[in-house]
């Protein structure tokens, strides 16, 4: 069976976005900084970017899609990436809103569940095969995997920013226990991949 893995790029104050999310700033009040490494750093960190996109199937959630706000669907919304999004494969988007499969360019569909992380784990790990499915955020849906136990790998890119505010990764998970087994770093990120312990 493929495992689940989860990238999350987090402030040393445990946060994947910042305060006040809008559409106009979806990582909220410099929540870009958090990713300064994937780009200014590229090169150094090539080896992480590529394991971020080398799962056969995500799932992110309605906000990670969509951005910050709850309700219906915006007429047309296509997501944040442009006509080619970096997926290139099957993408389950959980929401409350039922949609229509939406085809891009380069081969990424979003899928929309409206039932719930079991079902959308269950899609994601069918269009995988024996490939990762990897839950691509944001930090509420990262913490619904966790809390259920439905996580195997976590990988945390540290960056060394205090947000002081926003969307925590670790509130209200219950009682996980993360073991280490890789460690790296550059000068704008420390990589650390865990496995989630059940």
């Amino acid at each position: 069976m493929s495992r689940v893995t989860c990238d999350l790029t987090v402030s040393l104050d445990g946060y994947v976005a910042g305060p006040n999310q809008s559409l106009k700033e979806p990582l909220g009040e410099r929540g870009e900084s958090l990713h300064r490494w994937q780009f200014e750093e590229r090169e150094a960190n090539s080896a992480e970017i590529a394991g971020i996109l080398e799962a056969g199937a995500y799932i992110m959630g309605r906000n990670m899609f969509a951005g910050p706000g709850p309700g219906a669907w915006e007429k047309d919304w296509r997501g944040w990436w442009g006509e080619e999004p970096p997926y290139h494969s099957a993408v389950f988007v959980l929401t409350h809103h039922a949609r229509e499969p939406l085809e891009m360019d380069g081969g990424t569909t979003f899928h929309f569940v409206n039932d719930g992380i079991d079902s959308a784990l269950a899609q994601a790990r069918e269009a995988a095969g024996d490939r990762d499915v990897a839950v691509a955020g944001g930090a509420q849906t990262a913490r619904q995997f966790l809390s259920a136990g439905l996580m195997d790998e976590l990988r945390l890119h540290i960056s060394p920013v205090i947000l002081g505010g926003g969307e925590r990764l670790f509130d209200d998970v219950g009682n996980v226990a993360l073991e280490p087994i890789e460690t790296r770093g550059t000068g704008l990120v420390t990589h650390v991949r865990y496995r989630v312990q059940r």
